[in-house]
């Protein structure tokens, strides 16, 4: 059994879970003209104007940042969609709606870097953080409800930053209920780690 200072090391910083989000695809339209790009990660390209084009997030962000294309806003990034993933997340107390796994991330980035090419930003940031305190909210009940013959836990449609946040605790309690043989719960002091992880990991803004 891996002991605490394991379990610290299997934890993922705020900017690690955003560097594996880089990675993921979106759609830019380009405003030069490039030969394809050859990476360890695959070949992108060629890049025409007005021509889109699938691109890794971190390459979509470097050429909008030199100006050399717009992004694409994904669908679920539309007001109109998270509207209606927050209604269902208020409304299924024990579910989770399908998201990105690096929702959180990359609504981040695009915001950060890709402004103006999201309709309603103010909107659509407004409605991801709602979303996210819903289901972190979800996330320290439905832990707060660990006991002593608890096994595993199946949480579906978890993000990456709320499986980060939920990991430390649940290995945490599992280890403290069968190293003690005890029936008891985790102390609520235990319980409030999980609040203090979610506020670490909103990162800087």
């Amino acid at each position: 059994m891996a002991g605490q200072s394991d379990l610290h090391l299997s934890l993922f910083s705020f900017q690690e879970v955003e560097f594996l989000a880089e990675d993921e695809m979106v759609e830019i339209v380009p405003n030069m003209r490039m030969y394809p790009l050859h990476l360890i990660c695959g070949d992108f390209g060629p890049f025409r104007p007005q021509i889109a084009t699938q691109v890794p997030l971190w390459l979509a962000v470097a050429l909008k940042i030199r100006g050399k294309c717009t992004i694409r806003s994904p669908e679920w990034m539309s007001v109109e969609k998270l509207t209606q993933v927050l209604e269902a997340e208020r409304n299924t107390s024990r579910e989770f709606q399908p998201l990105p796994f690096h929702y959180v991330e990359i609504s981040r980035l695009l915001s950060d870097h890709a402004r103006d090419d999201i309709p309603d930003v103010y909107m659509v940031r407004s409605l991801i953080e709602d979303i996210r305190n819903v289901r972190f909210d979800k996330v320290e009940t439905g832990l707060q409800t660990i006991h002593e013959r608890t096994h595993a836990m199946k949480l579906k449609n978890l993000s990456a930053m709320e499986a980060n946040m939920a990991r430390e605790f649940v290995v945490r309690a599992l280890q403290a209920f069968y190293k003690h043989d005890s029936p008891e719960m985790i102390s609520q002091s235990d319980t409030t780690a999980i609040r203090r992880r979610q506020e670490s990991d909103h990162g800087p803004k």
